[in-house]
């Protein structure tokens, strides 16, 4: 019977809530059940979030429209000042290939603080992307990206590495997305 309420919960919040054109009113519904959500963090419209209680957000981070937030399958750990563009998928549940049965499998997913994910990226179960690294546009993550690293591809792979020092602070609060 909880999961029955659980379910309408996230159907509500995500197909409600989170089209709803106040960044505070969003806010106020999100903060309810997540697990950890930073002050100055921005979550903008139509963003899809699953399994609130295994998502954890640090401070200053901005999470663009129509993102896709997963933690069915292990917890979601995003740091601090992540800037995870639009349409991009972060998943901790997805299927065995190898089982016979079509059976699913989770782990976590852990975004390090200045990390830059550009929009349309998709992130699959037990990846790790370090310090201040960036993953280009459209690239598949299937494993680790070390710290500073530049990252592109289907899957991603190493194009360069990131020089400055990290300096920034995002503050991101659009009016009305």
């Amino acid at each position: 019977m909880m999961s029955f309420w659980r379910g309408g919960y996230y159907y509500f919040l995500n197909r409600f809530v989170m089209k709803i054109p106040f960044h505070s009113v969003r806010l106020f519904f999100v903060k309810l059940h997540i697990g950890r959500l930073g002050s100055g963090t921005s979550i903008l419209l139509s963003t899809e979030l699953r399994v609130l209680g295994n998502i954890f957000i640090g401070s200053q981070t901005v999470i663009n429209k129509n993102v896709m937030l997963d933690g069915r399958g292990g917890k979601l750990i995003i740091g601090n000042n992540v800037d995870i563009a639009q349409e991009t998928n972060i998943w901790t549940l997805e299927h065995d290939v190898h089982d016979d049965f079509h059976r699913s499998k989770g782990a976590n997913v852990i975004i390090e603080d200045y990390a830059w994910i550009a929009s349309r990226v998709t992130i699959l179960p037990g990846v790790t992307i370090g310090k201040g690294a960036v993953v280009a546009c459209c690239s598949v993550v299937t494993k680790d990206v070390p710290a500073m690293a530049i990252v592109a591809g289907i899957p991603a792979k190493i194009i360069g590495k990131r020089k400055n020092k990290l300096l920034y602070t995002l503050k991101h609060k659009p009016w009305f997305e």
